[in-house]
């Protein structure tokens, strides 16, 4: 049981955490510029979540490395968005990540340590 909710609970997080900096992206539409730019701002803004995405598909497979990933993406996010310094708001977008990565690591030892054990 325990297994199944490390297994989920990164995956549901990083879901969640993903359509909620995805929702900081519609502000683009409100303005009077085109429909294109309107599209191409929208693009811009979801290249951190597209990023994301393709860590979550990585973590997805290999969670040791998506783990890791995710890890290094809330560390350089801290430190690309500055964070620490007149910032903390985007600290509640990226800390999540961290939390993520955590999990993806942690699951991933279990599960090998749950397999020795089967094997022996």
């Amino acid at each position: 049981m325990i297994s199944k909710i490390l297994y989920w609970l990164p995956r549901f997080l990083a879901i969640i955490s993903l359509l909620f900096m995805t929702v900081f992206s519609f502000d683009v539409f409100g303005g009077e510029e085109s429909f294109g730019l309107k599209m191409l701002g929208f693009l811009i803004h979801n290249i951190p979540v597209l990023i994301l995405i393709v860590i979550l598909i990585i973590a997805w497979k290999w969670e040791t490395a998506g783990g890791a990933l995710f890890i290094l993406a809330s560390i350089s996010g801290t430190v690309f968005f500055h964070s620490f310094s007149g910032n903390p708001g985007s600290l509640i977008v990226i800390s999540p990540f961290l939390l993520i990565g955590i999990l993806f690591i942690i699951h991933d030892l279990f599960y090998r340590r749950s397999q020795v054990s089967k094997i022996e």
